[in-house]
């Protein structure tokens, strides 16, 4: 294990001990750097990372609806089609000081690895793991051992390393002639959006908070900016980076406005990020992976530091979520060539009873 200071880490499962008073909140960004890889021999990885074969079936993906990171994996593995070829596991939306747990299942265990906590993945490869357990992992389903928690290395590799696994009519999450000024919409969103709402969360002075608001703020007007004249942050078509925007826009209203007091005004009231939200939220993939109900419970519970009482907010009214919202006459269409994933499978569809679309 390495730290890749270039890369994003997720958060810590550890519940509360976030905030440090007088500070800038500061996420850790070291994690475990293996690569799942079509072609392990001749894999570019950091030095000491190890290289595992694609392969289907060999590994469970271990990602909580609650948490943006995690939901991530989530939606890119659904648009892609690689349900059979990457089975997961849902924990339940709260954890404790030690890990997330599989409290959703029968007995309170992952029926595939037979664990109460994710923890045992960790702990099974590395008996002294000193760091938080974060979602989403991959795990050797043989071993029961962690593979990698590295999740924004893990969405590119789904997109570009498990090709021979993908659906047909699967969308190009990362086209080649966009990827340079890709990465650089997809840096500013994670460091000043994905990142930015917990630096606004989590700091320990009026300042940090201050400077962190502005920060925030900054780049959501530059977003409002952005998509004003393109349907997608990309263009056309939807990319890895709308993925990696929607998870935080999709929870702002419910949870970042109030709970992170990111509050200079809602989602709602930015006609072209809420349209492009909205837009996004409707669309086979998106959408149909978020369950509201478990993103407020994880924040509000969880965070004690923050939210000492524990109380869930019973709003939102989350029926605007299906309101028409008009993006079409901006042209393009979400798949390019390719087509809309399939409907859910049964056992991974959310609790109607936590969303508004008709799942």
């Amino acid at each position: 294990m390495s730290p890749r200071s270039t890369r994003q880490s997720d958060e810590h499962s550890t519940a509360g001990a976030y905030v440090h008073p007088g500070e800038e909140f500061t996420r850790d960004t070291t994690y475990i750097e293996d690569g799942i890889v079509r072609d392990p021999e001749h894999a570019r990885l950091s030095e000491g990372a190890r290289a595992w074969p694609v392969e289907a079936g060999r590994y469970r993906l271990v990602a909580a609806r609650a948490c943006p990171w995690a939901n991530r994996t989530l939606i890119v593995r659904r648009l892609l089609g690689l349900e059979d070829a990457l089975p997961v596991g849902l924990p339940g939306p709260v954890h404790d000081a030690r890990s997330w747990t599989f409290d959703l299942d029968p007995d309170g265990r992952d029926p595939v690895l037979g664990i109460e906590r994710l923890q045992e993945a960790y702990l099974a490869r590395y008996p002294d793991y000193p760091r938080g357990i974060t979602v989403p992992a991959v795990v050797e389903v043989a071993s029961g051992k962690v593979v990698t928690n590295d999740f924004a290395q893990l969405t590119e590799d789904l997109a570009k390393e498990w090709t021979a696994f993908h659906r047909e009519g699967a969308p190009d999450l990362w086209p080649a002639g966009l990827e340079d000024e890709m990465r650089q919409v997809m840096r500013r969103v994670y460091t000043e959006v994905n990142n930015g709402v917990y630096r606004c969360g989590f700091a320990g002075s009026q300042q940090a908070y201050e400077k962190a608001y502005e920060r925030l703020w900054a780049a959501l007007d530059w977003l409002e900016e952005r998509l004003a004249t393109r349907r997608y942050l990309m263009g056309e078509h939807i990319t890895e980076a709308d993925v990696r925007l929607f998870t935080t826009l999709v929870r702002f209203d419910p949870v970042y406005h109030s709970h992170f007091k990111c509050s200079r005004n809602k989602l709602t009231e930015m006609p072209h990020l809420w349209g492009y939200a909205r837009d996004l939220f409707q669309t086979p993939g998106f959408g149909d992976t978020v369950d509201f109900q478990q993103v407020k419970e994880h924040y509000y519970i969880v965070h004690e530091d923050i939210n000492p009482s524990q109380i869930v907010p019973v709003g939102p009214d989350l029926r605007n979520w299906v309101s028409a919202h008009g993006r079409e006459a901006l042209g393009g269409s979400p798949f390019g060539e390719g087509t809309a994933p399939g409907p859910v499978r049964p056992e991974e569809r959310v609790d109607r009873r936590h969303t508004p679309l008709a799942v």
